[in-house]
């Protein structure tokens, strides 16, 4: 059993599989230009699976997949798999902004995947791209909705910035009441 400084049972792990995104959100990335890790320089998912081993069998439970935007790995399904495969049961998460959602839900589910937090920050498509600076609100809602018909348990996260989304928190609470979803602001 892992054990932190102050004595508390670590059974939760975060693993961030890349700092690249497809969005460029105010309240996430920098002004100044990015310099990206090299895709080269990124631990295998093989690599990766190393660790995570260790920490399942020293009693991690959970575990949440996150990035930057971690549906833009390539092959995320396969490596959500081995994680599966290796100890089933465990609480798979993964943290997205739901953007290739659409695409992917079917296959993460496959794999294991039980729960998405997605982010979604407007439910009006200016604000939306004024946030994340991209035409986004329409895919992100229809991975919002594949996510669920798939079966994984959707919980919504929201920024609100004063001035910019701040008067739709109840527009976005009754949108996630409308489909028994979690939200946080």
């Amino acid at each position: 059993m892992l054990i932190d400084g102050f004595g508390r049972k670590v059974d939760y792990l975060r693993v961030s599989v890349t700092e690249r995104c497809n969005f460029r959100c105010q309240y996430c990335m920098p002004e100044k230009p990015f310099s990206w890790v090299p895709r080269e320089n990124l631990l295998r998912f093989e690599e990766l699976f190393l660790f995570i081993k260790v920490a399942i069998d020293e009693g991690v439970k959970k575990i949440r997949i996150t990035g930057g935007e971690p549906l833009l790995r390539e092959d995320l399904d396969k490596f959500i798999k081995m994680i599966n495969d290796y100890k089933n049961g465990l609480d798979l998460a993964l943290t997205t902004n739901g953007y290739l959602l659409k695409e992917t839900s079917k296959k993460l589910k496959d794999a294991g995947l039980k729960r998405v937090n997605i982010s979604l920050d407007s439910l009006k498509p200016k604000t939306a791209h004024i946030i994340a600076q991209k035409d986004v609100l329409q895919k992100v809602l229809e991975g919002i909705e594949e996510a669920r018909s798939v079966g994984l348990v959707v919980k919504i996260n929201n920024v609100p910035l004063k001035g910019i989304n701040d008067s739709e928190i109840l527009d976005i609470l009754e949108y996630c009441k409308e489909r028994g979803m979690t939200v946080r602001f």
